[in-house]
């Protein structure tokens, strides 16, 4: 999921598929321009993106800064033509663009057990008084 401030203030979220995190640490998305989260990307640059892995009980968010690219080699570069899907004007359409995150901050909850281990670690926090490890998150600055 992506989200983006809107201009009143308030959060904005929408899936979204990520093309690549380069060696940088930066996501990359296809967009066309003339959208909403484009529009706020530019009014306020602050974005967090979101991943989930629910089989492996794994959980991401990544905070940062959009920006709104139009490097045509790029785009020529992440194109894939499953993406007719969503830009069927293909990557020669002038309108598609490319939506880079330069990422600051990561936080991660990887829980390593089934639910059913999750339910009972919160059920000895209960018994014990100990607190339950289950729900930590640890955060990563870049």
């Amino acid at each position: 999921m992506l989200t983006t401030v809107e201009e009143d203030g308030s959060l904005r979220s929408r899936p979204m598929a990520a093309h690549e995190l380069d060696p940088d640490g930066n996501l990359w998305f296809f967009t066309q321009l003339n959208v909403p989260k484009v529009h706020e990307v530019r009014h306020d640059q602050h974005v967090n993106v979101t991943f989930s892995d629910e089989e492996e009980y794994r959980w991401f968010s990544l905070s940062g800064r959009a920006e709104i690219v139009r490097d045509r080699a790029r785009i020529e570069e992440l194109w894939k033509p499953f993406l007719k899907t969503w830009f069927p004007n293909g990557k020669d359409d002038p309108e598609l663009a490319l939506l880079k995150v330069n990422v600051d901050r990561a936080e991660y909850w990887d829980e390593k057990s089934s639910p059913i281990s999750v339910l009972m670690g919160f059920g000895k926090a209960v018994l014990t008084g100990e607190r339950s490890q289950a729900g930590i998150g640890h955060k990563v600055d870049l």
